[in-house]
């Protein structure tokens, strides 16, 4: 028996893409644009889905595109139906060497700086013919795999969400970065010797923030930073010669000291560096392969 009637019976998996799309770029001409189809295109399907489930789908407020209640459950289906045809469609088997297919690893600075270069160097041995690109994740990575813009994550996950797998690169602590002329370089210090210090302050932005200002908040401490900074790039040039303290994760400091003197943090802002991906491709063959081979040129 017929099942699907009407419009029900006209949909396809290449609609319901496009109704991701919509809810993830928040407008139909980005979609569009995404897709390289005119708007014309992304309207009519978003028309046909809206006959099809007798709803509006989406409203537009504030210039963007907003899912009705109706449409945020049709999107959860939707993703699950079209990662279980992503799935399918995923060969049983890999060959790295022959392959020429492409991965996206979403990461921040610290893992581009002491991971990135030894995951490219054991993916082109491997997989000459891979082509490898690597993004900003910042404190959107678990966006970045949801909304398939990356296959994998490597960093700090920082979220507790279901839906994630896992596997721990290494543990993280933070430690005090200065110029060898300042009195205290090395030295460690008390907490009311650290707060009265003149800090560089690296601030990521609003999705991020560092694991030791966690831990400073939560025991009732406000940092005033002498210069704030939005990346660790140019960290070492800024504190030679200067009063200033970077407060940043070890092995990241350990990289680009040089000069510079390391020393203990009263807050150590503990955290855990990981690769994590979605069930998307949790049972693929090429990000099983993928992943493994991250894990084993990271490991220690």
């Amino acid at each position: 028996m017929d099942r699907l009637g009407g419009e029900a019976g006209s949909l396809d998996f290449a609609a319901l893409n496009t109704l991701l799309l919509v809810h993830r770029l928040g407008s139909f001409t980005a979609a569009a644009e995404h897709l390289g189809v005119n708007q014309s295109g992304v309207s009519y399907t978003i028309s046909k889905l809206r006959r099809c489930f007798h709803d509006p789908l989406f409203v537009r407020e504030a210039g963007r595109q907003v899912p009705t209640r109706r449409c945020e459950a049709l999107l959860a289906q939707a993703g699950q139906m079209l990662d279980m045809l992503d799935l399918m469609a995923q060969p049983e088997v890999f060959d790295p060497a022959g392959s020429d297919l492409s991965v996206t690893i979403a990461c921040n600075y610290y893992e581009r700086i002491l991971l990135i270069p030894r995951i490219v160097s054991a993916l082109r041995k491997e997989a000459p013919n891979l082509s490898i690109r690597v993004i900003n994740a910042l404190g959107d990575g678990h966006l970045r795999l949801l909304n398939h813009d990356a296959d994998l994550l490597v960093g700090p996950l920082g979220r507790t969400d279901s839906g994630f797998h896992s596997r721990r690169i290494h543990s993280e602590e933070y430690a005090c970065l200065m110029d060898p002329s300042h009195p205290d370089a090395g030295r460690a210090l008390t907490v009311e010797e650290y707060l009265t210090l003149n800090h560089l302050l690296i601030d990521y932005g609003v999705s991020w923030k560092s694991a030791y200002l966690h831990e400073l908040e939560a025991a009732g401490h406000k940092l005033r930073p002498a210069l704030i900074v939005p990346s660790p790039a140019g960290l070492r040039e800024l504190l030679a010669g200067s009063s200033l303290v970077a407060t940043v994760p070890r092995r990241l400091g350990e990289r680009i000291a040089a000069d510079l003197v390391m020393g203990p943090s009263p807050f150590k802002g503990r955290f855990e560096i990981s690769a994590v991906w979605t069930a998307r491709t949790h049972r693929s063959a090429m990000h099983r392969w993928l992943r493994e081979l991250v894990l084993e040129s990271c490991s220690e």
